[in-house]
């Protein structure tokens, strides 16, 4: 520096020589690493310098970073919760000791109320009534195949089990074939029941039939009446009942153990008369199970008697689990709505059989007609040969077999077999057609309605009319409503499925009847 400087150049040099101090005290914490060590140093040197801290902007261009260091008085603030010590103290005071008492009331109060609760919806809901025990010979109709030869192109037994598939289909439980076994006309002694008539097929072709069925669900019942190609009687005469009878329970024998579910014997009032311990003896080994055959089988018994009151004596005292009678051949309706109405009140309805030869010039209709009666009654339907099913036995081969367009009058056929497996089907769904109660609504000499119903499932009326004009069926009473929905109609022009009719004012065509149906509750 000059000596001779000037009073003011004098009085600028310690500031510079500050500011040159505080150039190089900046530059050395810029080379400092950024770990905040030494920060404390530097800023005491300032301080002890009297220098200012520079500004925050500034100290954050230059990279510098502030720590907040936690103090101990506010690490101590912090929460640990209580120890055990605390805990037992707590717990053991009086108010904790009130709150834990009330809150354990409130949750049995609650408890206590939903249990009354369920225990008052429980007693409060309707009981279910108990099913009725039932066999297989309940579950479904049956289809007794007299004409064996009409069912296929073979005509044999090889031919009927061609059509064991499309019989399923139709919901069928149960075949009745036969009779097949070798009987000349009116000679018992030439009688061989255990042996298959040439023309049906032979025991291997029986005994294949047999497994498709019972692959299929079907169950096969075999008749064996003895003379049923004479004209003296089924049993040839009443010399030759104790004969006949006695090598009759050595062929039952041999039938079950080839695996047949049931065995179908005609006249069988003049057998437990005539005989009473062979027929004792004959009910014995078809109805009693065996460890090979634990399944039960049923025993159809056959009458010519036409009476409801005659039917039902033969009922008891035969013991049969079904039996075939003329009951519903009566041509007047209220004659057959009696007969249904004997029945049914002197028997569980598991024991009532029915069945409709039909004449083979009843029309189409009147064979729905028919069919519907069987399948809505109480009771097991059989069905008698093609005609029963809506097949004539002419057609059946067309029918069953044939893929190509048919003509009018084959189509009808078809559509009689759907209108029969609707039925069927709806039958083996509903527990009101299965096994429900039976109620006769009304009833006259051409037209007829009876209710179905079963505990809290959906109600069926089924109403015929046979007259040759139109009547108009006006029901009303406790627990039907006035209006209802159609199920199937043998006449869906006039009411079609699924529509709704006026029970007050129900009308049915000349040969037309119809199933409806509503709920249980009205």
């Amino acid at each position: 520096m000059d000596a001779q400087q000037s009073p003011v150049e004098m009085k600028d040099a310690p500031r510079d020589a500050a500011d040159a101090e505080t150039d190089v005290s900046e530059a050395e914490r810029e080379r400092e690493p950024m770990t905040g060590t030494g920060g404390a140093d530097a800023d005491e040197g300032a301080a002890s310098d009297g220098l200012m801290e520079p500004p925050a902007a500034e100290a954050e261009k230059n990279g510098t970073v502030k720590l907040k260091v936690l103090e101990e008085d506010e690490e101590q603030t912090k929460f640990t919760g209580l120890n055990k010590e605390e805990l037992l103290r707590v717990a053991g005071s009086p108010g904790w000791v009130r709150t834990r008492w009330a809150l354990l009331l409130v949750f049995w109060i609650g408890w206590l109320g939903m249990l009354v609760g369920a225990v008052l919806i429980i007693l409060r809901a309707p009981v279910c009534r108990e099913l009725p025990p039932t066999d297989w010979w309940n579950e479904g109709p049956l289809l007794q195949i007299k004409n064996l030869q009409a069912f296929s192109e073979t005509r044999d037994l090889k031919g009927l089990e061609q059509k064991v598939s499309t019989l399923s289909g139709l919901k069928l439980k149960g075949l009745v074939i036969g009779p097949i076994h070798a009987a000349p006309a009116d000679d018992p002694m030439n009688l061989e029941f255990e042996e298959i008539s040439p023309e049906f097929g032979n025991l291997e072709q029986f005994n294949s039939l047999l497994q498709t069925a019972h692959r299929k669900g079907v169950f096969v019942v075999l008749d064996l009446t003895p003379n049923y190609r004479g004209s003296s009687g089924p049993w040839f005469s009443s010399a030759s009942v104790t004969n006949v009878a006695e090598r009759l329970k050595s062929a039952l024998v041999f039938w079950l153990s080839e695996g047949v579910d049931g065995i179908q014997l005609p006249g069988v009032e003049d057998l437990a008369r005539m005989v009473p311990s062979l027929w004792t003896d004959i009910r014995a080994i078809v109805q009693n199970g065996t460890d090979k055959y634990p399944n039960k089988r049923v025993l159809i018994g056959v009458t010519e008697a036409s009476s409801a009151e005659t039917v039902s004596d033969l009922l008891s005292s035969t013991g049969v689990d079904l039996l075939l009678s003329g009951v519903l051949s009566a041509s007047d309706q209220t004659e057959r709505a009696h007969s249904v109405q004997v029945l049914y009140s002197n028997h569980s309805q598991t024991k009532l059989a029915w069945s409709l030869e039909a004449p083979r010039d009843l029309s189409r209709d009147l064979v729905k007609v028919n069919q519907l009666l069987l399948l809505t009654l109480p009771g097991t339907p059989v069905f008698i040969g093609g005609d029963g099913i809506g097949l004539k036995d002419e057609d059946i081969k067309v029918v069953w077999d044939s893929e190509t367009e048919l003509n009018s009058s084959l189509q009808g056929e078809r559509g009689e077999r759907s209108f029969f497996q609707s039925i069927s089907e709806l039958r083996g769904k509903e527990r009101s057609l299965l096994f429900g109660d039976f109620s006769l609504l009304f009833n006259s000499s051409s037209s007829l309605a009876y209710l179905r119903f079963w505990d809290q499932s959906t109600r069926f009326l089924a109403a015929f009319n046979w007259a040759a004009e139109e009547v108009e069926l006006q029901l009303s009473g406790a627990g039907l409503p006035h209006h209802v929905t159609v199920v199937r109609s043998t006449n869906t022009s006039a009411l079609p499925e699924e529509s709704s009719v006026d029970l007050r004012k129900l009308r049915l065509g000349s040969g037309q009847a119809a199933l409806v149906r509503f709920p249980h509750d009205g």
